[in-house]
């Protein structure tokens, strides 16, 4: 059998899958189920199953999940769905052991439904972000998630979040009022630990400084900070002049010093700040000199 398209990466990415499944799988049994809290998603529509017909988690996730990878197929393109077809089965095989091992009991919140929530909402968001930072899924909502970053730009986050609200909507059907608040703090936290593990914690910002006096700012950029920087052509809508605007990237802490420096050249001048999620590649780095206000080294 060849297998020259196999490579080292490949290993790696479905390593880190299994790990955020088995990861997810645990927060669901060892957290979310012990506590009363629901799920969004698939996971939330087979904790309702469970509760009405004491249905397995892991075959119901399983069986569930078989209509969404066939749409994802049509969407994602075969090699995401490979991963998501594995990702969707590990899943399903870790709610089976973790439920059935006597090894490991349910973490020792005493019920609290605040250190429970937040938990749970940690641990599921760790592992459903390391799944979709190493290009799978764990099937169900993810892969409507999916489609959704792929399609229409919307972070996978974001995706989860509107349909764990509407399946929380559903959970009241066997949940109270009082479970289901504790349950959107899950989803919301869950939400948040995705986007920050799939775009990893490197944040930074990005400005766009537009000023007749560009050079004097840049130089002050260069000297203070030691930041690289880019010079971008442009040309004015008002009087068609020419324009030079500089980009650059800094640390969010760094915001307030660099709009400093641009006031003491040209109060006038127009800046954007933008926040950029991760930041890589030759030019930028997080180190930097120290400097001290007043300071003219």
């Amino acid at each position: 059998m060849n297998l020259k398209w196999w490579t080292k990466s490949n290993t790696v990415e479905l390593l880190m899958i299994t790990i955020g499944c088995a990861i997810y799988a645990f927060s669901l049994d060892m957290i979310s189920v012990p506590n009363g809290l629901a799920d969004g998603g698939l996971s939330g529509v087979t904790l309702i199953i469970r509760y009405f017909f004491n249905i397995n988690l892991g075959v119901s996730t399983l069986v569930l999940n078989i209509p969404l990878i066939l749409i994802g197929f049509r969407y994602l393109g075969k090699r995401i769905m490979l991963y998501t077809l594995y990702g969707a089965v590990c899943l399903s095989l870790f709610l089976m052991f973790w439920s059935h091992q006597n090894i490991i009991g349910p973490l020792p919140f005493k019920h609290d439904l605040l250190l429970s929530s937040l938990a749970a909402g940690v641990l599921s968001g760790f592992g459903i972000g390391l799944v979709f930072r190493y290009n799978g899924t764990t099937g169900g909502s993810d892969i409507i998630a999916r489609v959704g970053q792929m399609k229409f730009g919307m972070s996978s986050g974001k995706g989860i979040l509107i349909i764990d609200y509407l399946v929380l909507f559903l959970s009241l059907s066997y949940l109270d009022f009082y479970h289901i608040m504790y349950s959107l703090i899950v989803s919301y936290v869950l939400a948040k630990m995705i986007d920050l593990v799939q775009e990893g914690p490197n944040r930074a910002k990005a400005l766009f400084i537009i000023s007749d006096k560009h050079q004097e700012i840049a130089k002050l950029i260069d000297v203070k900070l030691e930041r690289g920087l880019t010079f971008l052509n442009a040309e004015g809508g008002y009087k068609n002049d020419e324009k030079k605007i500089i980009y650059l990237m800094i640390q969010p802490r760094e915001v307030p010093q660099v709009k400093k420096l641009i006031k003491s050249v040209d109060s006038k001048a127009f800046v954007t700040v933008l926040d950029a999620h991760e930041v890589f590649g030759e030019g930028f780095s997080y180190q930097r000199k120290r400097y001290h206000v007043g300071s003219n080294k």
